[in-house]
Formats: structure tokens, C-alpha cells, sequence
């Protein structure tokens, strides 16, 4: 079947010279093989669109194509301008300054990015240098225990790389770092491209719970048992802390409830330190003999208390 040129250029036969230009350039751009390397298919078709063009777009040619059809050669008018052996243009042949409009430079966006595909002749010769690419981040979550936290240490993590290996790292954890927060590695993330800096490691933070401690900012609090004679008489009491182990003066007469401060044993930060607050709570025996019952029943009776009087909607 003989070849329709205007079909494979998509104008109908009676389009202007402008028209089979601006389609030449369309479809060239789509189906050229240096934007399709691995598509026989767009290779053949590029081929197709090229001769087209080269008799559509000479009136001459275009005139006898008109009257005997894609033979119109072997009526003595010679193959196309410019085609090489076997008839055709061959793609370093292709006029990129004329498919993509106008010479190189600014005022050519097409020219820099094909001018490469036919020799450099629409533009710069020298292919463009890809810029350098910093590697991505990495963001990663670590949980720790309370006390790493409070006290700071060391910790480690396992990172999987794009590669599929993977990789432990150490990390130190600074004292005092609130559960939440992030610590930065630099250089640990992903590998740079065509020469760019890697990325970072961002590890956020989380702490399990302490059983007895909890931390309100740089303070820490605790709820610290005491006998009900301890509260009556007073005592001193050991506690332990971030700090070591320390001695708390329970003054007599303590209630249960009562909040005392103990001041810089809380969290140690680089901007200072916060304090402990302990909350005394007053612990009764399971059960109670009637001696015990008779004891109390006393003490009551001799100083009344009206606790709750002050307590209102």
C-alpha cells in the first residue's frame, strides 16, 4: 500500500506550508529515537515523519507527490534534497534548528536540550553538567528508657539503606532531651548525587515510663509513701534521684498530699537544672486491730479536724 505522507504528518492535503511545518515539528519532537532509545516502534515512525516532511515541505516535490503519489520519484525527479544512501536522511541529518524554531540560545528552549542530538548544531556542543544533588534525609524513631533520657547515654538503631544493606549506628543521647524531640546526624542520611553532600539522620525521641517518676517540663515529681507514724512523728527518708540517692526531712504532722521541694534534683539541661517534687502519701496498714482502731478513735476525739470546710461547687 502506497504511503500517505499526509496522513503520517496528520494535515489534510490541502494544508499550508506552515501547518505541515508546525506538524512536522510536533511529531518529530514525540517520536525522534534519542527521546525514545529503546522503542523500535517511535524509531521507525521518526523515519516516516522525516520523509514526509522532506516532500511535503519542497513545492516542487510536493506537487508531483500530489499527482503520482509516493512513486512520484521514479518519474525522474530525483530523490529528496539532502537524503543520503538508501533515499532518507539519517538522524544526525535532521535540521534541529528548524524543528524546534529558530537558532540556539535563549531564545530556543529546545535547543539546549536536544542541540546534543544532532551533533550541537542548534546550540552549545558541550553536554550539560548535572548539578550536584544532596541526599535525602532519613527519619527514624528511637525509644529509650526514662532514665537515658533524664541522665543521657548511648543508644543504637539499625538503618536500611536504598541499597537494601543496612546499617547500626551508635547514637548519644544528650541528657535531659524531652520524648518528642529529634536529634540530627549529619552527614548519616542518604548519599548525595553526581557529587552532592548526604543527607542527615533525624532520630526522634520517645521514652517509655518511669514507674514511680514523672517529668513536668524540667521538673520531676514523684509520689513518695510514708508510714502514719512517720507522718505524725517526722522522719528522714531516703530517695533516690537522677543525682544519687538524697535525704528528705519530713517535718511532723504531715498530711498526706503534702508537697515538698527539693530543689535542683530535677532534669539537668545545658540551661540549668529543675527541681524534684515529692508528694508525700500516707499508707495505712491492710488491716486494722481493734487496739489500733481504739488509738485512733482517740486521738480524733481530742483534735477534731473539719478537713473538707473550705470545699465548695
Amino acid at each position: 500500500m502506497a504511503e500517505d505522507y499526509y496522513k503520517i504528518l496528520e494535515v489534510s492535503r490541502d494544508a499550508s506550508a506552515d501547518e505541515i511545518q508546525k506538524a512536522y515539528r510536533r511529531l518529530a519532537r514525540k517520536y525522534h529515537p534519542d527521546v525514545n532509545p529503546d522503542d523500535a516502534t517511535a524509531k521507525k515512525k521518526f523515519q516516516e515523519i522525516q520523509k514526509a516532511y522532506e516532500v511535503l515541505n519542497d513545492a516542487e516535490k510536493r506537487e508531483l507527490y500530489n499527482r503520482f503519489g509516493a512513486d512520484f520519484e521514479a518519474m525522474g525527479a530525483g530523490g529528496p534534497r539532502g537524503s543520503g544512501p538508501g533515499g532518507g536522511a539519517t538522524f544526525n541529518e535532521v535540521d534541529f534548528e528548524q524543528l524546534f524554531g529558530g537558532g540556539g540560545g535563549a531564545g530556543n528552549p529546545f535547543a539546549d536540550i536536544f542541540g546534543q542530538f544532532a551533533g550541537g548544531r542548534t546550540g552549545p556542543q558541550r553536554r550539560p553538567q548535572a548539578r550536584p544533588r544532596r541526599g535525602s534525609d532519613i527519619q527514624h524513631a528511637l525509644t529509650v528508657p526514662f532514665q537515658t533520657a533524664i541522665q543521657g547515654g548511648e543508644a543504637r538503631l539499625t538503618v536500611k539503606r536504598p541499597s537494601g544493606k543496612s546499617e547500626t549506628i551508635t547514637v548519644k543521647i544528650p541528657a535531659g532531651i524531652e520524648s518528642g524531640k529529634s536529634i540530627r546526624l549529619r552527614g548519616q542520611g542518604n548519599a548525595g548525587q553526581t557529587g552532592g553532600p548526604p543527607g542527615d539522620l533525624l532520630i526522634k525521641i520517645n521514652t517509655t515510663p518511669h514507674p514511680y517518676y514523672q517529668r513536668r517540663g524540667d521538673n520531676l515529681e514523684i509520689q513518695l509513701p510514708i508510714t502514719l507514724a512517720e507522718a505524725t512523728f517526722g522522719a528522714k527518708i531516703d530517695v533516690p534521684t537522677p543525682q544519687g540517692e538524697i535525704t528528705l526531712t519530713v517535718p511532723p504532722a504531715t498530711s498526706s498530699g503534702k508537697r515538698l521541694r527539693i530543689k535542683g534534683h530535677g532534669v539537668k539541661t545545658k540551661s540549668g537544672s529543675g527541681d524534684l517534687y515529692v508528694e508525700v502519701q500516707i499508707v495505712l496498714p491492710k488491716e486494722i486491730d481493734e487496739a489500733t482502731r481504739e488509738l485512733v478513735k482517740q486521738i480524733d476525739e481530742a483534735q477534731p479536724l473539719t478537713p473538707r470546710k473550705d470545699i465548695t461547687w
